[in-house]
């Protein structure tokens, strides 16, 4: 008679294995979708308005330089804004006040929200959690457990020294960008978040290996918006091409996580605007 082992038969260890991955989470961002009320901007005097878009065009430039966490300016196309601002910062206050830097300035007056969206620099490790995971439940150690925390904290560590360049970005300077919110669809007969911890790691393995293909055409930036925004995650691109966006998610659309699990939110493509072509946006 086969001996039995508690915590390391193959259907004790699945079930000691936690549904969620580790994740690890580094810079901040915020996007501000904004429009110009261009009646009053172009109903005020010269004068004021030369004035208004020097002090924006003197702040956008201290923003790109500084380090710690940068800010950009790109123009949108289309109805869903004029510009968009979009800033990385290491806390919510560092946020908060590139916020509040534009909002005192005179050219604030005449713009209007048209969206926005918060987030967090998001590296999930589903490979590295599935196979840390499946080792600890194999020792017999139980999710909670002291070691189990230990043996956590230390991955987590290792795995945030090794990726600290992609948790703390810069923004990239390619002139084209595109912004878009997402979720994994849970209810009616889909649903990401009961599947296996295993299938969902294969379904991001081969996700992840259509993006790998666009490798030095496209910069993503993958970040968190879970009890933070609407939506799960949000997604940048950055591209020296606009057309490697279409190509890249329609191409994805074919894969199963997003063709059966993937529900979008709005796509903001925008083109940089660096502070000496502030005058002649507006």
């Amino acid at each position: 008679m086969k001996e039995e082992h508690p915590g390391r038969g193959s259907d004790t260890v699945a079930q000691t294995i936690p549904p969620e991955p580790l994740t690890l989470e580094g810079a901040y961002i915020l996007h501000q979708m904004l429009r110009v009320k261009w009646p009053d901007w172009k109903a005020l005097d010269p004068g004021r308005r030369a004035r208004d878009v020097a002090a924006a065009g003197e702040l956008l430039a201290q923003q790109e330089a500084r380090a710690g966490g940068q800010s950009a300016l790109f123009s949108l196309l289309g109805h869903k804004g004029d510009a968009m601002l979009i800033h990385f910062r290491r806390s919510l206050e560092e946020l908060r006040e590139a916020q509040m830097q534009w909002t005192r300035l005179g050219l604030w007056d005449f713009c209007d929200y048209t969206a926005s969206y918060l987030s967090v620099v998001e590296i999930g490790l589903y490979e590295a959690s599935l196979r840390l995971y499946s080792n600890l439940a194999g020792q017999g150690l139980a999710p909670g457990t002291a070691q189990w925390k230990e043996r956590v904290n230390a991955e987590i560590t290792r795995q945030r020294e090794a990726m600290a360049p992609r948790l703390w970005p810069e923004i990239p300077p390619r002139p084209y960008v595109c912004f878009y919110p997402m979720d994994k669809r849970r209810g009616e007969t889909r649903n990401w978040y009961q599947l296996p911890i295993e299938q969902r790691q294969a379904m991001m393995r081969d996700h992840g290996i259509i993006g790998r293909k666009y490798a030095g055409l496209v910069t993503q930036i993958i970040s968190g918006s879970i009890g933070l925004d609407n939506f799960e995650w949000g997604v940048d691109l950055f591209a020296d091409d606009p057309l490697v966006f279409k190509k890249l998610v329609y191409e994805m659309r074919f894969d199963e996580a997003s063709a059966v699990y993937g529900a979008f939110g709005e796509f903001y493509p925008g083109i940089r605007v660096r502070p000496a072509e502030l005058a002649q946006l507006l």
